[in-house]
């Protein structure tokens, strides 16, 4: 965790005339009180601190003059309801790419404070993608940034660089991972992806892993391996055998379906069994109006050929009577949002 005792003891000492010693900077905001109905304003704040270094957003603190009052009891009956999946989850539907954060609440003397701490994003620029809030206070496409005490739509210069320092990190990564096929030797250089269970090669070669042993292979974080705690290393003996294209479309749509088990006649039967009085019409309605089937944490499409796939990849249209095949959490969101229209 980033956020401890010292550090907030730190960003809240006063000076003897009982004012703060800190102003808000680039990775510091200090609100009266916490509010669910201001949730809008603090993921302003959220996206401008993950585009910068990072940083703490503290509640509790006067704006003027700026001075300790600790939250009020209704604001700690408040901040102890949050439910960290439940922002996290607001966070990813506004914003992409994901927002990491955390929570705490400390006592300091005889006060209350909370406290949310943003770090900074490794995936630049975290981009708000729907309007959200009253009077659309978070707007599509908007890139927050948070400059010296404020956060505002980024500027030019700021977004050039966030843009060049991404285009330089992946150039790095290329150039990283071009050396290393050039010391192996092309011929020698295959791809592993883990999702389908497949190794590609060059020259079209595709080899299949069985799938009891991509059960057990394991990753070892780089420089957490030790020789005598490290996990068991696996070793491939024997011969390569050829597999026909057929066989590995099959492995590859298993693998699709562990991911994303539900047909849409499921998932509409998963629904009503929550919300008895929604029809499939209202559910296709809203699967079409958050484009699910285009997001990967909900759902695939489900092609019957390795053929098809490669097509729609490179020309960007399905085939005639493709289906789509989701999972759980496509059926969570449209549960979700189905009870906030009843809201409304």
């Amino acid at each position: 965790m980033s956020i401890n005792e010292s550090q907030i003891k730190e960003i809240l000492r006063t000076r003897p005339n009982g004012l703060l010693y800190h102003r808000e900077s680039r990775d510091l905001e200090f609100k009266e009180q916490f509010n669910f109905s201001g949730l809008g304003e603090y993921f302003k704040d959220f996206a401008a601190f993950a585009n910068n270094i990072g940083g703490y957003l503290v509640f509790g603190v006067q704006n003027s003059p700026r001075k300790l009052i600790g939250l009020s009891n209704n604001s700690i009956a408040q901040f102890e309801k949050i439910d960290p999946e439940k922002i996290s989850g607001y966070l990813l539907d506004i914003f992409s790419p994901d927002i990491q954060w955390e929570q705490r609440m400390l006592k300091i003397d005889k006060n209350y404070f909370g406290i949310f701490y943003v770090k900074e994003s490794r995936h630049k620029p975290i981009i708000a993608k729907k309007d959200e809030g009253r009077e659309q206070l978070i707007k599509n496409g908007d890139i927050y940034f948070r400059y010296a005490g404020r956060t505002q739509k980024i500027g030019f210069s700021e977004l050039n660089y966030m843009i060049e320092e991404r285009i330089t990190e992946t150039n790095s990564q290329w150039i990283n991972l071009m050396s290393k096929i050039a010391k192996a030797g092309p011929a020698n250089a295959a791809i592993l992806d883990t999702e389908k269970g497949v190794i590609e090669k060059s020259e079209n070669n595709i080899l299949v892993i069985d799938e009891d042993l991509i059960k057990k292979i394991e990753f070892i974080k780089e420089g957490q391996f030790k020789e005598n705690s490290g996990l068991t290393t696996l070793r491939l003996v024997g011969d390569v055998k050829p597999i026909d294209a057929l066989e590995v479309t099959r492995t590859i749509q298993k693998k699709l379906t562990d991911q994303y088990p539900l047909s849409w006649s499921q998932v509409v039967e998963k629904v009503k069994q929550v919300m008895p009085c929604i029809g499939g019409n209202r559910i296709s309605g809203v699967i079409k109006d958050n484009d699910l089937k285009n997001k990967k944490q909900y759902s695939d499409y489900n092609f019957r050929t390795k053929t098809q796939e490669e097509d729609y990849k490179k020309n960007s249209k399905l085939p005639k009577n493709i289906t789509s095949i989701y999972n759980e959490a496509a059926v969570n969101f449209i549960i979700k949002i189905l009870k906030e229209d009843e809201q409304k």
